[in-house]
């Protein structure tokens, strides 16, 4: 299975701002360390933010920091937030034929079980876990250079 950039982008963000260490890095910065345009970040920061993910913060002084929320936030629930929980196929043809094969397939329910197992083993994994040392000296560089 293959993340949506928007899903990837989330999940790292939120990983960034756990290793920001009493810093508050601005949404521009996050997207030159994550090295994407600042309006992807924006967007998905923005999401985050809807979720109680994070706070952001405008003006002098500003920028973004996880919440608590953030911090104990599953892995499998962003991924699922972001990706959305529908059918990996589309079986019904939206816009399109729906396929000829949809009523004695099997091959949609076989998907839809391995997607959920999917979700389920990223569901125990919280946003802190993904930073607990050790984490790698890159995350831990990437978090104190920044600030």
């Amino acid at each position: 299975m293959r993340l949506l950039r928007s899903t990837d982008l989330a999940l790292r963000v939120l990983m960034r701002l756990a290793v920001a260490e009493g810093t508050s890095p601005t949404t521009r910065e996050v997207a030159a360390d994550m090295d994407v345009p600042y309006t992807h970040a924006a967007k998905v920061v923005a999401e985050l933010q809807h979720l109680g993910l994070l706070d952001a913060r405008r003006g002098r002084g500003g920028g973004l920091s996880l919440t608590d929320k953030g911090r104990t936030a599953s892995v499998g629930a962003v991924v699922r937030t972001f990706e959305g929980d529908g059918d990996v196929v589309d079986c019904e043809g939206e816009g399109t034929t729906p396929c000829p094969l949809n009523s004695a397939c099997r091959l949609r329910g076989a998907l839809r079980r391995a997607q959920e197992a999917f979700f389920a083993s990223l569901d125990p994994l919280t946003v802190g876990d993904m930073v607990a040392d050790p984490t790698g000296p890159l995350l831990l560089q990437i978090g104190r250079s920044a600030s």
